[in-house]
């Protein structure tokens, strides 16, 4: 289930890099990508969940993330604020899912698709959110 879990944050992150750039909605975003080859290796549930979640709460999402930030939220590049949307939705949601699974995952997207150092910046955000959210798990 791990490896279709990480093949699904994968997707939504590449889903929600296309609403933040073209403003579409999750619905038709979630219809593009059922009809990608690779859509059977996903976690289908985990990966609609994790989108139109995400989309659907990114006002309070950003909200809950603003303390933890440097600068304002559309200041981000859209990799770093699609992670950030993502792994606060996580762990949010997602109480199951340990913070430290959350963070590492996103971190590891942020080294793939994100700016130079853009992985330390989620990393950090993730790590303050998560101590303020789940501090039982510490």
């Amino acid at each position: 289930m791990k490896g279709k879990r990480r093949k699904s944050r994968e997707a939504v992150l590449q889903g929600l890099y296309q609403w933040k750039l073209s403003g579409q909605d999750a619905d038709l975003i979630l219809s593009h990508f059922r009809e990608e080859e690779g859509f059977s290796k996903l976690d289908a549930g985990f990966f609609d969940e994790c989108l139109r979640g995400t989309i659907a709460e990114s006002v309070k999402l950003q909200a809950s993330l603003q303390p933890h930030l440097d600068r304002p939220f559309p200041e981000l590049s859209p990799v770093e604020a699609s992670l950030l949307l993502l792994g606060a939705f996580e762990l949010l949601h997602h109480p199951d899912i340990p913070y430290r699974v959350v963070i590492n995952e996103a971190v590891e997207l942020a080294k793939r698709y994100g700016g130079t150092d853009g992985y330390k910046y989620v990393n950090g955000v993730l790590d303050k959110f998560a101590s303020r959210l789940r501090s039982s798990e510490s």
